[in-house]
């Protein structure tokens, strides 16, 4: 489920041109939920589908569902992302993630969503799970590329060495080629014991 910036050319061409798509979709959003919505402002109802792309700068999420359309929905931090019991943020979804989202209609004709249950992560159960997954932050102490290492002063006290697993994103591994000491960074890892945590990604 980890984040991608890189996105399919649909989700591109939707998640781009997102003014003119938010308008265009909000229709066809209120023809796909019929019954559901209602087709008042307020009204709530669900959609499920595939991640497309996530635009953190205009706070909009990009979903395909089974009939190929593809649907944007707007986000904002108080949006809760579900997987396996454990809130993570937007930013943790990736494309082909498939989700269900709770969706409410807007005054201005647009779709909001509060909620995105993953209902299965493309990067398998290996990658963010269920269990003793933690957000940490802290400063950067020491990096080792070559074995995939770093030394982390975590904000709460206490040194950790936090170690990559080969199931990580690209994007998290060219975030850990790009770490030098000194850089404060937050991330979410599970403890192995003896001060060493294994991540998950980074936030």
């Amino acid at each position: 489920m980890r984040i991608s910036y890189i996105f399919a050319r649909l989700a591109a061409a939707a998640l781009l041109l997102l003014p003119t798509a938010a308008c265009s979709s909000a229709g066809a959003l209120g023809n796909i939920l019929g019954s559901v919505l209602g087709g008042g402002a307020g009204q709530s109802g669900q959609v499920t589908g595939y991640i497309q792309g996530v635009d953190t700068r205009r706070g909009q999420i990009g979903i395909q569902q089974s009939n190929g359309q593809t649907l944007v929905v707007a986000f904002d931090n108080q949006t809760q992302v579900l997987y396996n019991n454990q809130n993570y943020p937007v930013t943790s979804l990736e494309n082909g993630d498939q989700v269900t989202m709770r969706i409410q209609q807007l005054q201005n004709g647009g779709y909001y969503t509060d909620i995105v249950q993953v209902d299965r992560s493309v990067s398998g159960p290996s990658t963010i799970q269920s269990g003793n997954v933690q957000l940490l932050e802290g400063t950067v102490r020491q990096v080792d590329q070559q074995n995939g290492l770093f030394l982390l002063d975590v904000s709460t006290g206490g040194r950790v060495t936090v170690q990559l697993t080969s199931q990580i994103s690209r994007t998290d591994v060219n975030r850990f080629r790009s770490l030098r000491p000194g850089d404060y960074t937050r991330l979410y890892g599970v403890y192995l014991g003896n001060a060493r945590v294994e991540l998950r990604q980074f936030n």
